[in-house]
C-alpha cells in the first residue's frame, strides 16, 4: 500500500485497545509516527511497543485522562513536542455503562461518566489540538480530524440511552467542528455498528445477545469486523476523502440505513 502519511503525524485516542489499537497498526503501516493516548497505562504501552516493532514508526505512548482539561492540555504539549506535527486526530476514546436500564433510572455517577468521556472527551481533545492543528503549513489541508461516533447517535437506543445520548452529541460536535476549521481542516464521523471491540468484553456472545435483545437484523448478515472501520479510516486519512467534511459515515452493514433500526419497543404490529 501506497505510503501517504509519510512524513505526518497521527494522534489516537483510546489508542490501546479496539478500533484505537488496530487503526494504529495501519496508519504506521502507511508511514504514519504516531501518539497513542488511553487511560490504560499497561495496556496502552505494550500495545505502543508491538505497534512500533511492527511498523518500525515512532510510537509515543501518553496516558491521559480524556475528561480532564489539564491533562488533555498537558498531552497536547507534549504531542506537539514529540511530533513536528498532527496531521490526523482520530478522536476515538470511549466507554458505555448502565446497559439496559431506562434513561430515567439511570444514576448521576454512570451519566456523569459516559457524557464525560465520550462527549466532553472529544470536545476537549478537539479543542487543544485542533487549535495547533490549524497553525500548520500543510496545503491544501492543514490536517484531517475524525470522531468515533455510532449507529447509536443515528438511532436511539433505549438499552444504552446515555450512551445514544452521548454519540448524539458528537454527532453535532463534528458537524460543528467541521464548520468552525473549514476549509483548512476536515472534520469528519465513523458511526460502528456491533463490531466486537471492549463496550462488548471483546466477546462475540455478549454483542450477538445484545443484537438479539434489540431486535436488530443486519442486511449484509454478518456482525461487524475490526478491518470494515480500519478501512473506512484509511480512506478517511488519504486525499480522497478531501473534498468531504461534516459527514457521519455510518459502518453497520446496512442497520441504520436499511435494515431494522435498534428498538425495543413491544408491539404485536
Amino acid at each position: 500500500m501506497e505510503r501517504f502519511l509519510e512524513g505526518k503525524g497521527c494522534l489516537i485516542t483510546g489508542g490501546a485497545s479496539g478500533f484505537g489499537r488496530a487503526v494504529a497498526y495501519e496508519f504506521g503501516k502507511i508511514g504514519a509516527d504516531l501518539i497513542l493516548v488511553d487511560i490504560n497505562e499497561e495496556l496502552l504501552y505494550e500495545t505502543s511497543k508491538n505497534v512500533e516493532k511492527e511498523t518500525n514508526q515512532k510510537v509515543i505512548p501518553i496516558v491521559c485522562d480524556v475528561s480532564d482539561a489539564k491533562q488533555v492540555k498537558q498531552m497536547t504539549e507534549q504531542s506537539f513536542t514529540e511530533l513536528d506535527n498532527v496531521y490526523i486526530l482520530f478522536n476515538n476514546a470511549g466507554t458505555g455503562t448502565s446497559y439496559g436500564v431506562d434513561i430515567l433510572k439511570i444514576g448521576e455517577k454512570a451519566y456523569d461518566l459516559t457524557m464525560n468521556v465520550n462527549l466532553k472527551g472529544q470536545w476537549l481533545i478537539d479543542k487543544f489540538v485542533c487549535r495547533k492543528m490549524n497553525r500548520q503549513k500543510f496545503e491544501p489541508l492543514k490536517g484531517k480530524v475524525i470522531h468515533t461516533t455510532s449507529i447509536a447517535g443515528n438511532i436511539v437506543d433505549p438499552l444504552l440511552p446515555v450512551y445514544s445520548l452521548s454519540k448524539i452529541g458528537v454527532i453535532g460536535l463534528t458537524q460543528l467542528v467541521a464548520k468552525s476549521l473549514a476549509p483548512y481542516i476536515t472534520s469528519n464521523a465513523i458511526a460502528p455498528g456491533f463490531h466486537v471491540t471492549g463496550i462488548y468484553g471483546n466477546r462475540e456472545d455478549i454483542m450477538i445477545q445484545t443484537m438479539k435483545d434489540a431486535n436488530v437484523k443486519t442486511p449484509l448478515n454478518r456482525i461487524g469486523m475490526v478491518q470494515d472501520v480500519v478501512d473506512l479510516m484509511i480512506f478517511l486519512a488519504s486525499h480522497r476523502s478531501n473534498f468531504i467534511t461534516g459527514h457521519i459515515f455510518p459502518i453497520d452493514g446496512g442497520i441504520a440505513d436499511v435494515g431494522v433500526a435498534p428498538n425495543t419497543l413491544k408491539s404485536d404490529i
